[in-house]
């Protein structure tokens, strides 16, 4: 009897892996990353089986699994993870958690999810205030905030004790005020660092975290527009880096200056953040899908098209002092 027991039990454990893939289903799972970017393959080990999948632009694949079954998945550059399918959230989404790459840095995406709100108020004060921010995604990362308002200001309200306020308006009105303030204050010390030691930079030779010719560039937009230049260079990735500290090495009154800087900051933030706000409400009830699934092309579009200008400057300034040369 024993030995009989045994060879069912042998049977049973010979037949479980065959009992697993019959109990397979299709699914559809959604496969994102830590910066709701999707990924674009994946590896999945499912009842002993491999299979690569190639997600669709929103990151979903159809893929077969057992309900209970403990599922393997794995990606290029990314960690590999584990789930069951039965205990995925309703939208059934897997996020899995892309390895660190200097690219990072450029993806507004990377700053909201590792430093939330206060990071925020960081970038933007050093990319306004500190000559060694004009890399940083200003631009995109304030529209991406626009997008994600609700949030951000909850995450404000948590971290000084009070309950979350749930009226859209106040949430917005919250976070222009404090990137606002914060760009403020970036402007202010960029405008003091070029009153105390601004016309030495001039001489100092080009480095990782400065370019002579975008201080020079920045001269010249001021040169060119006045104290208009403080709010115009706002929306000029690099050039609004550097024009407080211009602002500053030619003298400009401080009270002309604090004025310009306030403008210009609220202007700034109030555009992007309300232009993602309310365009990814307008999107979704016009085609029926969230920018949020689309975050990749939404900041490629936002940086060149906010880059264009100084590009465009930078090649017909090098084309016009190459013919100046020539002549």
């Amino acid at each position: 009897m024993i030995n009989k027991f045994k060879g069912v039990l042998v049977l049973l454990i010979g037949l479980l892996p065959w009992l697993t893939v019959a109990a397979q289903q299709e699914v559809r799972v959604r496969f994102l990353n830590q910066y709701e970017s999707p990924v674009k393959t994946v590896s999945i080990q499912a009842g002993g089986v491999t299979g690569e999948y190639v997600t669709d632009d929103e990151g979903y694949a159809i893929i077969k699994v057992a309900a209970d079954e403990t599922v393997q998945v794995s990606a290029e550059n990314y960690e590999a993870g584990t789930f069951v399918f039965r205990q995925l959230p309703e939208n059934k989404t897997v996020v899995l958690t892309k390895i660190f790459t200097w690219k990072d840095l450029l993806n507004p995406m990377f700053y909201i999810a590792n430093g939330g709100l206060w990071m925020i108020l960081l970038i933007v004060f050093a990319e306004t205030g500190l000559f060694a921010g004009f890399f940083l995604p200003g631009d995109s990362l304030l529209f991406v905030s626009g997008i994600y308002s609700s949030n951000l200001a909850n995450e404000f309200y948590k971290s000084i004790g009070i309950p979350a306020l749930q009226n859209e308006w106040l949430d917005l009105f919250m976070l222009v005020a404090l990137i606002s303030f914060a760009g403020v204050i970036g402007n202010t010390i960029g405008y003091w660092f070029g009153r105390r030691i601004g016309p030495a930079m001039f001489r100092w030779k080009d480095n990782f975290f400065f370019k002579k010719h975008y201080l020079e560039q920045a001269h010249e937009f001021y040169d060119k527009h006045g104290g208009g230049a403080i709010v115009f260079a706002r929306f000029l990735p690099i050039v609004r880096t550097f024009a407080p500290i211009i602002a500053g090495i030619v003298g400009m009154d401080k009270k002309k200056f604090a004025f310009y800087n306030i403008v210009g900051s609220i202007a700034w933030v109030l555009s992007m953040i309300l232009g993602g706000h309310f365009l990814q409400i307008w999107v979704k009830n016009q085609f029926g899908f969230e920018l949020k699934d689309h975050l990749e092309v939404i900041i490629i579009v936002i940086v060149l098209v906010t880059t264009a200008p100084v590009l465009w400057k930078l090649i017909t300034g090098s084309k016009k002092r190459k013919d100046s040369a020539g002549n």
